[in-house]
């Protein structure tokens, strides 16, 4: 079930963003995961409209967006390849007419999940706190 996040779901969205991060960017150095979960959790979410995937009293993933960019797709690396990210992705382009997203380049499952749903590339540039590069990718109205 698709849903907006409640206050008390952010302890599991933090967790799923920890683990996919670690899991899809193992190119990354896992300090900069760790380090930027309070970042994430006091600056960054506060602005973000926060949607989540939830069965059975378990978050399976979410989304975050700010305007048209979308901010975070996250899902639970033991519930990918369900159609969990499908529907938040879904829900983001029913809120949104059009969106942007920023991928890193050697996350090929996320360059090809977005290019599936009809993003394309506009841009590469390096990430400002890896180094590391990154596409900015849209979706244009259908």
């Amino acid at each position: 079930m698709l849903r907006p996040s409640r206050p008390d779901d952010m302890e599991q969205i933090l967790e799923i963003w920890l683990l996919a991060s670690l899991q899809a960017h193992d190119f990354v150095d896992a300090s900069c995961w760790w380090q930027a979960q309070e970042t994430l959790r006091t600056r960054y979410f506060e602005r973000a409209r926060l949607w989540v995937y939830e069965e059975r009293d378990q978050l399976l993933g979410f989304m975050a967006l700010v305007d048209n960019y979308l901010a975070a797709l996250f899902v639970r690396p033991d519930q990918q390849q369900r159609g969990v990210g499908h529907a938040l992705l879904q829900e983001a382009k029913r809120q949104k007419e059009a969106l942007y997203a920023v991928v890193f380049a050697e996350n090929s499952e996320a360059v090809r999940f977005y290019h599936h749903h009809g993003f394309i590339i506009e841009a590469e540039n390096p990430d400002p706190h890896s180094g590391h590069p990154q596409y900015r990718m849209r979706c244009l109205p259908a």
